[in-house]
């Protein structure tokens, strides 16, 4: 199997040359794309050296699976060429997500929503995934009616320029002007762009994709995104009112037995979940369960995942795997 990799050179790019030889997922040919600038120089998958490719070199051979991780713009450029020529694209970027005729997909959610026909399939945004892996059984037993978020975000969601920005302001340099405001010892409570509502576009995704991969426009979703000076992954702290009453040891044993998840959650050991650990890990962790003695049918969690991984790359391969074991990728 041919599989280009489009963004190869950047950090979720990287992550998922990663994830397909832990998985060891079939490739017989890696044909790592990136930007002109980066043609011809090389790349390590499966210890061999690999040469960047333009995306015209890429799609002259073929290949029939492509991931994009490479920004939303080469994604509505390129991701319509690659699948023209029969190849199925997996993209990474907020191109398609809200698009009605594209699915998005959590593969433990919704994996069987996909069909044969599908050509450019999205992947949700890093925040919106780990979310909906807690929320998901959660709504399939009790109903959800609304969630509060707030997310605590790492800046490898930004990429490598912020943490190389980071760290030289952790050394007492300027560092690269990534974000409008210094990074180290400091929280930004914006990622991405302002909208008229005051709203920015990182927390209307978590608004409007939710609905989406669930099935159900009818939960509620008001969100704070915050950009936090870590590495490791994003947290996410939910408060989730149900529209039936729960018991919380049905609750906690019905969110430990669901796939993907891992309940971290013992206070008196000082057990729960932190990006620190979760790093380099593809499960989803929540701690913190609670019942909010505010209001009725209601509960707070903490959720924590590797934003590079699960949130990114490990979510574009799980999708990747659904289709071959479905036969759809062609040669298999």
């Amino acid at each position: 199997m041919k599989l280009a990799l489009v963004g190869a050179t950047g950090l979720v790019g990287s992550t998922m040359l990663t994830i397909l030889e832990e998985r060891g997922f079939p490739v017989t040919e890696l044909l790592p794309v990136a930007s002109e600038q980066s043609a011809g120089k090389t790349i390590r998958f499966r210890n061999e050296d690999c040469r960047v490719l333009t995306a015209a070199e890429a799609m002259g051979q073929k290949p029939q699976l492509a991931l994009f991780s490479a920004g939303g713009s080469v994604s509505l450029e390129l991701a319509p060429q690659f699948a023209a020529i029969g190849c199925r694209v997996i993209d990474n970027s907020s191109a398609w997500r809200m698009d009605p005729t594209k699915k998005l997909v959590v593969p433990e959610i919704n994996g069987e929503v996909l069909t044969a026909d599908d050509l450019i399939i999205a992947n949700p945004n890093c925040s919106t995934i780990q979310m909906v892996m807690v929320l998901h059984p959660l709504h399939q037993r009790y109903g959800i009616k609304r969630v509060v978020v707030s997310t605590y975000q790492s800046v490898t969601g930004t990429g490598q320029k912020a943490v190389a920005a980071m760290y030289a302001q952790r050394a007492g340099q300027p560092g690269e002007g990534v974000y409008p405001h210094p990074i180290d010892l400091n929280l930004l409570p914006h990622i991405d762009v302002f909208g008229d509502n005051g709203y920015t576009k990182e927390e209307m995704k978590l608004v409007q994709e939710t609905g989406k991969i669930m099935g159900d426009n009818h939960i509620r979703v008001t969100a704070t995104t915050v950009r936090v000076p870590v590495l490791g992954g994003h947290s996410e702290s939910l408060n989730i009112e149900l529209t039936t009453e729960f018991d919380e040891a049905e609750l906690r044993a019905l969110l430990a037995q669901s796939p993907g998840l891992v309940v971290q959650d013992n206070p008196q050991a000082n057990a729960y979940p932190m990006p620190l650990y979760a790093a380099g890990k593809d499960e989803v962790f929540v701690g913190r369960i609670r019942r909010d003695a505010s209001q009725l049918n209601t509960l707070n969690c903490w959720v924590v995942a590797d934003n590079l991984r699960k949130g990114a790359a490990t979510n574009a391969v799980q999708i990747a795997e659904q289709l071959l074991a479905k036969g759809w990728l062609s040669g298999s």
